[in-house]
């Protein structure tokens, strides 16, 4: 699978920026889409991840102020941020974990660049 991220950008404090991930690729089911952040000088930290038939899941930092959603007839996930604080700035990966005959295996995005001014 091969995720290819968008709709990163600057936007003041306060504001909203939408990302959209597509997948393409041969696979036979896309079991889990993710989203991952990555700040200055931190570690690569988990935001949300929406799974086939469940409810999506975020981290704490992001509840209440974000959204994951998925477009199976695209294969294209979705990370609605609202509220945005500066704290939010970082790259944003997608990840997926998907299904082929040999098992599951993971893919990652490039990554887009979030930045929130204050």
């Amino acid at each position: 699978v091969q995720l290819q991220a968008s709709g990163g950008g600057l936007v003041q404090a306060g504001g909203s920026l939408r990302l959209a991930c597509a997948a393409s690729g041969s696979y036979d089911n896309i079991k889990a889409f993710s989203w991952y952040r990555q700040a200055p000088g931190k570690q690569r930290e988990w935001v949300t991840s929406i799974k086939s038939g469940e409810s999506p899941s975020y981290a704490a930092s992001v509840r209440g102020r974000f959204t994951i959603s998925r477009d199976n007839a695209e294969n294209t996930v979705y990370l609605q941020m609202n509220s945005l604080k500066p704290e939010d700035t970082a790259v944003y990966y997608c990840n997926s974990r998907y299904s082929m005959y040999d098992g599951d295996h993971t893919s990652w995005g490039q990554g887009t660049q979030v930045t929130v001014s204050s």
